[in-house]
């Protein structure tokens, strides 16, 4: 089990990066990779043993690699495959380390950034929880001396109060089974999961975010196969293939369609986003630009890093503009319930 589970980005980070020191230092890869064996954790010995033994029979690099049981990311083995094609394992083991690093650092300020919202998120129905379970039913006993009609809003919170306590566990199991029942078919249906990435480009505000996310990421990607030399039809194909999103995949591949219909690279762009799901009028103006001047490659990088250093803006400033938000939201809800269940109290003298 351990021989199969796929390796973090973190550790695919660092096996590029073990490799590219000593590749640049001279060795072959083969002695490169009998030496990272010595160095490595006992965890890592085992399949990094395998790649040895694939290399000495001959295969490639990359095949080693895909022959892992989905231990590397397609995009890690499909750079790999296309540096045999042009001779620099070196280049690629760079560029995957860039592209770790930046994926990394995303992943790393995604979290910052809903860290505290998610706690406040989670703190917030906790307490709604036990004061359903809890609390309520204190006060259900109290409203039951009254010889009066409760208001409306307490009489419908004592009525889902008395819900959850008598169907906690259907409604457990119920949450458990659709939230299973919607995994299992995320993970076999290729169309459920068209949709839920084209759902997150169309949400609010946060569909800029992962747009922006996105056509960095496929920026990069496409950037960096087109410096090591290879065709941008052939660039296009790797980057579709390399994609964990079915938006930057269709769109890759649509690219590469038109291209092969005889039309240049700015209208093949339109053509492949004619809605402008992914991409923006900036960044096509800007690939339309390169494609002319020769720069594309070049072009794709630049824009990657500005759409990189304008997602980090916009995730401190999410960060920031969400803690007064999350603090009124959480006041609201337990200060309307507060509210709610006094009500009865607060007309007492009608009451009684």
């Amino acid at each position: 089990m351990l021989f199969k589970s796929k390796l973090s980005k973190s550790e695919q980070l660092h096996f590029a990066q073990q490799l590219l020191v000593l590749l640049q230092a001279g060795l072959p890869l083969l002695n490169a990779m009998q030496l990272l064996i010595q160095s490595a954790p006992k965890s890592w010995q085992v399949w990094l043993g395998d790649i040895r033994i694939q290399l000495h029979k001959g295969n490639s690099f990359s095949f080693c690699l895909s022959a892992q049981d989905g231990k590397f990311s397609p995009e890690f083995s499909n750079l790999i495959r296309v540096s045999e094609r042009t001779g620099d394992l070196s280049l690629a083991l760079r560029t995957i380390s860039q592209q770790l690093e930046a994926q990394i650092e995303l992943r790393r300020k995604v979290q910052q950034s809903l860290t505290y919202p998610v706690i406040t998120l989670a703190t917030s129905f906790l307490l709604v929880l036990v004061m359903m379970i809890w609390v309520v039913p204190v006060f259900k006993e109290v409203f039951g001396h009254f010889q009066a009609e409760l208001p409306a809003p307490t009489r419908v919170l004592i009525s889902i109060s008395t819900g959850i306590q008598n169907y906690a566990l259907e409604i457990v199991l119920g949450t458990l089974m659709v939230a299973t029942g919607f995994m299992c078919a995320w993970f076999k249906s290729s169309a459920l999961q068209k949709y839920c990435d084209v759902f997150l480009l169309r949400t609010p505000f946060f569909g800029n975010l992962f747009r922006m996310a996105t056509l960095s990421h496929w920026c990069r990607t496409l950037g960096h196969l087109l410096e090591t030399g290879l065709p941008l039809p052939d660039a296009l194909r790797v980057t579709a293939q390399s994609s964990n999103h079915w938006v930057s995949h269709d769109f890759s591949a649509e690219i590469f369609k038109q291209l092969t219909r005889g039309w240049p690279l700015g209208e093949s762009l339109k053509r492949a986003d004619p809605k402008s799901r992914l991409l923006d009028v900036e960044t096509l103006l800007l690939l339309h630009i390169g494609a002319e001047s020769g720069a594309l490659a070049e072009m794709l990088n630049k824009r990657a890093t500005t759409l990189g250093s304008q997602l980090s803006g916009q995730l401190n400033a999410l960060s920031q503009s969400l803690e007064p938000v999350m603090i009124l939201f959480v006041g609201a809800i337990i200060g309307s319930l507060v509210i709610i269940l006094y009500l009865p109290i607060f007309n007492l003298g009608q009451i009684v």
